[in-house]
């Protein structure tokens, strides 16, 4: 079992590693044509200052790319599925149907609590179609 653990953790690592090369890739390009730029211009920069420079930019690089991998194994919930847990105001009181406004939008919904007045917090538990199922902020609901 250990084995198949650690198979898929470092075959993780490698895929990780070669997401990161492909995005230092860019940066690569960048820094190849400006160096490019300056050799036909003659401009002489000091070994030294290219060295100390590239070794500067190199770790900026990837210590901020690095900090991208966690954004690599996020789950990634849009859609229906994204909606659940979030919170809204009716603007409609919910007998059990109304309105309410979930980040901005308006949405028709069902009060899985008994009614619900205008200007209460909800919460939505789920959906049918485009009809949100809601239950009042805070208020445990027995209804599946």
């Amino acid at each position: 079992m250990n084995k198949k653990i650690d198979s898929k953790l470092m075959l993780r690592t490698i895929k990780d590693g070669a997401k990161v090369l492909i995005l230092l890739l860019d940066e690569a390009v960048v820094i190849v044509g400006i160096l490019l730029i300056l050799h036909f211009l003659e401009i002489q920069i000091p070994l030294p200052v290219m060295i100390g420079g590239g070794i500067i930019v190199v770790i900026l690089v990837i210590v901020i790319h690095i900090a991208v991998i966690p954004s690599f194994h996020r789950k990634q919930i849009t859609g229906r599925e994204g909606m659940i847990g979030v919170q809204g105001k009716v603007v409609e009181p919910l007998t059990p149907f109304g309105t309410i406004i979930v980040k901005g939008e308006y949405w028709n919904a069902k009060s899985l609590d008994d009614n619900i007045e205008f200007d209460e917090n909800v919460e939505i538990i789920g959906n049918e179609g485009l009809i949100l199922k809601v239950k009042r902020e805070g208020h445990s609901c027995g209804v599946s």
